[in-house]
């Protein structure tokens, strides 16, 4: 298997034939090498707002959009054209809020806590650091790392590493934080999944055993128990955590997909569904969250990786 010698500490992923596109590291709009970029089926375009976003296109047809802004993937289509991720009628494209939809980033803080809620990581412009292809499906990997506006909130130096993958039927991300500081930190993460569905089929299978936090009707004295339902659905508001949660999931959009959600060391889930607070797109979609909900304490030079796998049948 031809490796490729990559400047920054990923995993190993184990597929051949890989090739790439040279690195542009610290490139905040990502000057790409456009013509050998989409070769390899990843394209630098202007997006809502004349954001500068990457269109990800597969050999089999699937297509991925990501926005610079936040590291945000705002779409999902599969090779029919059916975009199987939401973006809500309210989202704004401006810089002057997180984009509301998608797979948006919460970080270096899930919910609310010292620093802004979710954390400013999906406040924040990314930048490309590599791009490649494996067998016809593209993947790329974008960096973010501190900087004034993250230090006025959370003092410490770190980088955050964010591959993604498309292939014909599976969308996958790979997060890898590192402590880049001489002084150890701590922070929660989650990817605040946004699926298209009908919220009244929608349903989740998985969960049954865990314990769960529910943040109904008080979020901030979050009720304990524990889930006996073999599927769970949205009859109305949610916002539950499910801790300990198994690294496979599966949801019915009730669109008639099916979408598997596997990941590695997320180790929690969250579901919500604002109901009637979001009135005009509650019945739209559902969120089906990966998250690490307790703090993971990293040392100097010190890093932690999560994976996420969606794919549909």
């Amino acid at each position: 298997m031809a490796m490729v010698s990559m400047a920054f500490s990923l995993p190993t992923l184990s597929y051949p034939k890989y090739r790439r596109v040279n690195r542009h590291s610290g490139m905040a709009h990502a000057s790409v090498n456009q013509e050998a970029a989409a070769s390899l089926g990843v394209k630098v375009t202007e997006g809502e707002g004349n954001l500068p976003k990457v269109v990800l296109t597969s050999a089999g047809g699937s297509e991925a959009d990501i926005y610079l802004f936040g590291g945000c993937i705002t779409s999902w289509k599969v090779a029919n054209g059916k975009d199987l991720l939401f973006v809500r009628p309210d989202a704004v494209f401006n810089k002057k809020k997180p984009i509301s939809g998608g797979l948006p980033h919460c970080f270096p803080q899930f919910g609310p806590g010292p620093i802004q809620q979710h954390g400013f990581g999906r406040n924040l412009d990314w930048s490309i650091l590599d791009s490649g292809n494996v067998e016809g499906n593209p993947v790329i990997t974008l960096e973010l790392k501190d900087g004034p506006y993250s230090r006025s909130m959370w003092d410490y130096s770190f980088q955050a590493l964010y591959k993604v993958i498309l292939n014909t039927k599976s969308l996958s991300t790979e997060l890898t934080i590192k402590n880049t500081d001489n002084k150890p930190f701590s922070f929660s993460t989650a990817l605040h999944s946004y699926f298209h569905a009908s919220v009244t089929g929608a349903s989740v299978r998985g969960l049954k055993g865990c314990k769960t936090l529910n943040k109904d009707p008080d979020p901030k004295n979050p009720l304990e128990g524990k889930e006996e339902r073999d599927v769970v659905t949205f009859p109305g508001f949610i916002d539950c955590i499910y801790l300990d949660a198994p690294n496979e999931l599966q949801l019915d959009n009730g669109l008639g997909d099916i979408i598997t959600i596997k990941n590695t060391n997320w180790t929690d889930a969250v579901l919500w569904n604002p109901y009637l607070q979001m009135e005009a797109c509650f019945k739209d979609f559902v969120c089906v969250e990966n998250a690490k909900i307790g703090n993971v304490q990293l040392e100097p030079e010190q890093s932690w990786t999560a994976t996420q796998h969606l794919s549909i049948g």
